[in-house]
């Protein structure tokens, strides 16, 4: 009896797994009012149709798709499809006002764009890939039929697309900054390749730049289309005066930089190659009215250009290194200056998205300062946002001169302690000890201090899901009987402080 009802079950089961599905949708129609009509097949050859999905807005074509998942099923307005290969044709039949437009498009795996209804391809990614961009610029007056087509070949899945009126044409790139105020074109790919706009830095009387456009492949604002912070290039400009004198520059980049005081005829500094953050220094006497040019070109990973000058014999600071850490619900900033640093006071400098910072402290350094050998300086902020937050150091000089740290992120979240269970916490000193997670950490690190901070062992954990319980030994050596203190950490940011009791 009990495999006769294991046998109707499985029968009824399989009964209704195989009930079919009508797909909707007749493959040909194209969308309209800037929605698209995607028609989704279950495999990556554009066969099999299952049903249709929408993309799009009434007043954008714009969308970016994940799709929901990276190997579970997601629904059409028909039948399911496994997101691990399958494929999309969108359409959509769009009217154009004469002028040139930027297409930019996005997959992983492949994708291609039509205008002519699927006949020709003006861009044409078909192969497997990781999430990549391309762009393509048009001259259009009237309506046509696009054609985008994607395949997913298993991994992670994502199509992207974005049309906006081009900048081609619509801004002068020759014209110069003046009053110490940049005017800093901006271009997709690292040879200058595609103009999306510009944007100015630097302000009256203070042409220092620290730019490191808002982060490593992200979206950076012009005032045009913008730009992927991936693979582009930017070309400063600024006519500026000189009295008489001594002048000491100092350019650097993460990639390729070079500085022209000749509107780009010759180069004094030419650093035009792929490289981790540098910085060169190039003295001259000046006296006159200069076209000032700096190049710079990211290559991926992360980026980041400076300038700063100085007259006569004075240096501006040199930051070694700028960190922090969220520790006992205050942010714990810690920094070094090389030797020969001349500097004034340090404004800490706080934001809760990255861009727009506000003066969170400020700490002055005592005139009798002696920076013959490198130097530590500490700031404590005792009430910091919560959430994210990120912090910069604003760096005045002696002479006056500005420069800018990257900015660090840490997070603070008043419930993290009650996140984490460690026991027991009292040990003999040689036994292990159990630590679980209530949240998942990405990028767990445990550290054993002494009572006085002297660090005792460090264990690398890596991602700690929500849930799991490790084992971990605390000592790998006999230690003193008294109070010691783990701390779990993911990247800067300290998530939980537990004191335990060695007998």
């Amino acid at each position: 009896m009990k495999t006769l009802l294991v046998s109707i079950s499985l029968f009824f089961i399989a009964t209704v797994n195989a009930q079919p599905c009508t797909p909707l949708g007749d493959e040909t129609t194209y969308g309209t009012g800037n929605v698209w009509i995607g028609y989704v097949y279950d495999n990556s050859n554009l066969t099999s149709y299952k049903g249709y999905m929408n993309e799009g807005t009434v007043s954008s074509p714009n969308f970016d798709e994940n799709f929901g998942t990276s190997n579970g099923n997601f629904n059409t307005n028909g039948c399911p499809v496994n997101a691990s290969t399958f494929s999309v044709r969108y359409k959509l039949s769009k009217t154009f006002a004469s002028g040139f437009y930027d297409f930019i498009v996005g997959g992983d795996d492949g994708y291609r764009l039509s205008l002519d209804g699927g006949a020709t391809w003006i861009i044409n990614r078909w192969n497997d890939q990781s999430y990549t961009t391309t762009t393509y610029t048009a001259q259009l007056n009237g309506s046509y039929d696009i054609v985008l087509e994607y395949y997913e070949n298993g991994g992670d899945n994502r199509i992207s697309f974005n049309v906006a009126a081009s900048c081609s044409g619509s801004d002068d790139t020759n014209l110069y900054g003046t009053g110490d105020v940049w005017r800093a074109y901006v271009y997709d790919g690292t040879s200058f390749n595609q103009y999306r706009g510009f944007v100015t830095r630097g302000m009256l009387n203070n042409p220092t730049i620290d730019e490191s456009f808002g982060g490593s492949n992200v979206n950076f604002a012009t005032s045009c289309t913008g730009v992927q912070t991936e693979t582009f290039s930017v070309r400063f400009r600024l006519n500026k005066t000189f009295a008489n004198g001594s002048y000491t520059f100092f350019v650097g980049g993460d990639d390729g930089y070079r500085l022209s005081f000749d509107g780009g005829a010759t180069w004094a500094i030419n650093q035009w190659n792929d490289h981790s953050y540098t910085v060169s220094s190039y003295t001259a006497t000046l006296n006159g009215s200069y076209n000032m040019v700096l190049e710079y070109y990211e290559n991926g990973g992360e980026n980041r250009v400076t300038f700063a000058l100085a007259s006569g014999s004075s240096l501006p600071v040199k930051l070694m290194s700028f960190s922090g850490a969220a520790l006992n619900k205050k942010a714990v900033l810690n920094w070094t200056l090389a030797a020969g640093s001349n500097p004034d006071y340090f404004d800490i400098e706080r934001s809760a998205d990255g861009v727009n910072f506000t003066t969170a402290g400020k700490l002055t350094v005592p005139a009798a300062t002696n920076m013959q050998a490198d130097m530590n300086f500490n700031y404590t902020d005792a009430a910091p946002l919560s959430g994210k937050s990120f912090y910069r150091l604003r760096i005045t000089d002696l002479t006056g001169i500005v420069t800018y740290s990257k900015a660090v992120a840490l997070t603070f979240n008043d419930a993290a302690n009650q996140n984490f269970s460690i026991y027991p916490t009292v040990v003999n000193g040689t036994g292990s000890m159990t630590i679980q997670s209530a949240n998942t950490v990405k990028s767990a690190t445990i550290v054993v201090t002494n009572a006085a901070g002297v660090r005792i062992n460090q264990k690398v954990i890596g991602r700690l899901q929500a849930g799991q319980a490790i084992s971990f030994m605390p000592f790998t050596a006999t230690v003193a009987k008294g109070m010691y203190i783990i701390r779990i950490a993911d990247d800067n940011n300290i998530l939980h402080t537990q004191k335990i009791i060695v007998q």
